[in-house]
């Protein structure tokens, strides 16, 4: 297997199979080797560090020595990792570092390395079929109406299976999710519908789950076995969705499965309405406009807002009712993956999160503080603490800690936020607990009651400023 993955996996990966994760250098261009000799300066220690600027030595010559020498005591890709790990500044600085650099991996052959062939989540009752998987478009509104047979929560052990079970099923085929690399083994739960079709749900641990929204990964099983994965994100009474099969199991029942995750999200979220973003359209994701996926969700009555992009789509559907044959070009697939698609079943607009506005803001008010980012950052936490009549006698663990300063600075950019009345800003601690929270879940469920966040969210997106 090689890829170049992720910090997190590949450190994973190198905690598992401490002799069989190496650095592909085959897969290494010129400038692929720069970025590797730039990584090693910067997260080396001054003392070696100085000795790759003066006598500059080749990356793999480096990391040979860094190995071991001539009788290694661990693998080029444990010694870089191990590098990056020792490194000053925090997980983010030291993951960013790395993969900006993207490193070659390869995971040689084993007894116990990942595998597709005998990937399967235990306790799974297998489901026979009498007859070939539908093919037929499935009625998306129907479905959502269905709501899963069971949702339980898996615990201990059996949740640490099911999160080696999701890594492994990417890395076994070249891929990586946030969601499994960061998955939090409290909340894992793993969600019967029917025909053999099972979903298991993936919380992710508190200090890397997204600013507004609640993300989701859901590994896919038939008969228990991986077949694809999703990763739902819930905003209010939207849910984002991110649909992958695996390409073996492409062209059967896909749509159908699509429509069951949707349940699935309306099940976890309450979500009334949903959208896929560009990237899984295919805007710079060659395997999206290869497969067509625009279409696919076109097809099950996902519509653009965009008036450009439905006159776009309107041309196209046009030119295929006259001629069967037809098959958009992949410069056209482009131009309609620039933007969102919606359904909105219930009527209910649908909402994208603002996260890059709201990250703005918090920036620039932050920057507006003297005394610098750090002072500013404790002062705008208390200040919110205070608006949100939260005492020095309330209990605020280390996570809520964290999500109250990440917040804090995007809570006193909304739009009039000081003159909300007290109850209306008191009754944000109950979101922040949920987003800090074992089960991020409820985080929807208790937005969408607030009666002013969503409304002031929007209206921060709106800012007329130019990025």
């Amino acid at each position: 297997m090689r890829y170049p993955f992720f910090y997190p996996t590949a450190r994973w990966l190198a905690a598992r199979f401490p002799r069989l994760l190496v650095l592909d250098w085959e897969s290494f261009s010129k400038e692929d080797e720069r970025e590797l000799e730039r990584l090693l300066i910067a997260v080396l220690p001054p003392s070696e560090a100085v000795w790759l600027r003066e006598v500059a030595p080749t990356p793999r010559e480096a990391l040979r020595v860094l190995s071991g020498g001539a009788r290694p005591r661990r693998t080029d890709a444990a010694a870089l990792l191990d590098a990056v790990a020792a490194a000053s500044g925090g997980d983010f600085q030291r993951e960013s570092a790395h993969d900006r650099a993207a490193p070659f991996y390869q995971l040689l052959p084993g007894r116990a390395v990942p595998s597709r062939t005998r990937a399967c989540a235990p306790g799974s009752t297998p489901v026979f079929r009498a007859v070939a998987p539908a093919r037929a478009r499935p009625d998306l509104a129907a479905e959502l109406k269905r709501p899963p047979r069971s949702i339980r929560d898996i615990r201990g052990r059996a949740a640490r299976e099911l999160v080696t079970l999701a890594r492994e099923a990417m890395v076994t085929r070249s891929r990586d999710l946030d969601c499994f690399s960061y998955a939090d083994w409290r909340d894992v739960r793993r969600i019967e519908l029917e025909d053999g079709l099972e979903l298991v749900a993936f919380g992710s641990l508190p200090d890397r789950r997204l600013l507004l929204s609640t993300a989701y990964g859901l590994l896919t099983l038939r008969n228990g076995v991986p077949v694809g994965y999703t990763q739902l994100d819930g905003y209010f009474s939207t849910t984002l969705v991110h649909f992958n099969t695996f390409e073996t199991y492409r062209g059967a029942d896909a749509a159908w499965v699509f429509a069951r995750t949707l349940a699935t999200a309306r099940a976890l979220f309450g979500s009334e309405a949903f959208a896929i973003e560009p990237y899984q359209l295919g805007q710079g994701n060659d395997e999206a406009l290869g497969s067509g996926a625009w279409w696919f969700y076109a097809k099950l009555g996902f519509r653009p807002k965009d008036p450009a992009t439905r006159r776009l789509a309107r041309r196209e559907a046009a030119r295929a009712a006259a001629n069967p044959a037809y098959r958009s070009s992949r410069e056209t697939l482009a131009a309609l993956a620039r933007r969102h698609l919606y359904w909105e079943p219930l009527g209910t607009p649908a909402l994208v999160p603002p996260h890059a506005a709201a990250a703005r803001a918090a920036a620039e008010l932050l920057a507006a503080r003297s005394g610098g980012i750090d002072a500013a950052r404790v002062a705008v936490a208390a200040e919110v603490r205070e608006l949100l009549h939260v005492g020095p006698g309330t209990s605020f663990n280390q996570e809520e800690r964290l999500w109250l300063e990440r917040w804090a600075p995007i809570l006193l950019a909304l739009p009039r936020f000081r003159a909300w009345s007290a109850s209306e800003r008191r009754s944000l601690v109950p979101l922040l607990r949920a987003k800090a929270g074992r089960r991020e879940s409820l985080l929807p469920h208790l937005a969408r009651a607030h009666p002013r966040f969503a409304a002031a969210l929007r209206e921060l997106a709106r800012d007329p400023r130019p990025a």
